[in-house]
């Protein structure tokens, strides 16, 4: 997995407006929105290397703490020279496993994966984990690709998917192999509801979820109580 992500780092985010059309910086949006960050909260940001969502959180929410989380260190470095440019600074980056976090119980108020559960070996270990370090009254959000519920829609997607986003990964970064496994694990993360279960599983409360484009991608809330 940090051999995928250190090959596209330096053309992540160039891809992610490619492949959506841009669409990817709405359901961000969408996200931090929904998550409605206050002043002086404590924001962990698993798989945020490039620190997108790290970036919106503190334009809403200027003196927010927010630390941002990612296994692969050519992510992070993205991360650091993005925010450097735009003058962003007090961010924390950690190299770090989301399934393993390197943080104390009780640590956060808030905990936010954009496009990254899928990539986690094992996602309920990292729910338990966001469980463990957000203190009572804490947040998760979670943003990914999802499943699109009409059948027609669905069926061009899927063509898309797999035969455009490869081949664009291929002339943009070089790396073909990269984005066929990265739609791959969108085909294998579970469905909308599937996943609210999961949450639920891990311990947390006032689950649900929110479709964006047609289910092409999925915004799931909840809090640990």
């Amino acid at each position: 997995m940090r051999g995928v992500f250190e090959s596209v780092a330096s053309r992540y985010d160039l891809m992610n407006d490619l492949m959506s059309g841009g669409l990817h910086r709405l359901w961000k949006d969408a996200a931090v929105d929904w998550l409605a960050p206050r002043p002086g909260m404590a924001v962990l940001d698993v798989a945020g290397g490039t620190g997108d969502i790290a970036f919106r959180i503190l334009r809403r929410a200027p003196t927010a703490r927010v630390t941002v989380l990612d296994l692969t260190p050519a992510m992070l470095e993205e991360g650091r020279r993005r925010a450097a440019a735009r003058g962003i600074a007090g961010l924390s980056w950690v190299a770090g496993d989301a399934m393993a976090l390197p943080f104390p119980d009780r640590s956060f108020d808030a905990w936010t994966i954009a496009f990254g559960i899928r990539n986690v070996t094992r996602p309920e270990a990292a729910l338990a984990e966001a469980f463990r370090v957000l203190r009572p009254g804490g947040r998760l959000m979670v943003l990914e690709f999802s499943r699109v519920g009409v059948p027609l829609l669905e069926r061009a997607y899927d063509l898309y998917s797999f035969h455009v986003i490869p081949a664009m990964g291929q002339a943009v970064t070089g790396d073909r192999e990269s984005y066929r496994y990265l739609v791959e694990s969108i085909r294998r993360f579970p469905d909308q509801e599937s996943f609210l279960g999961m949450i639920r599983a891990a311990g947390f409360e006032r689950a649900r979820y929110r479709n964006l484009t047609m289910g092409v991608a999925c915004l799931h809330s909840a809090w640990k109580i």
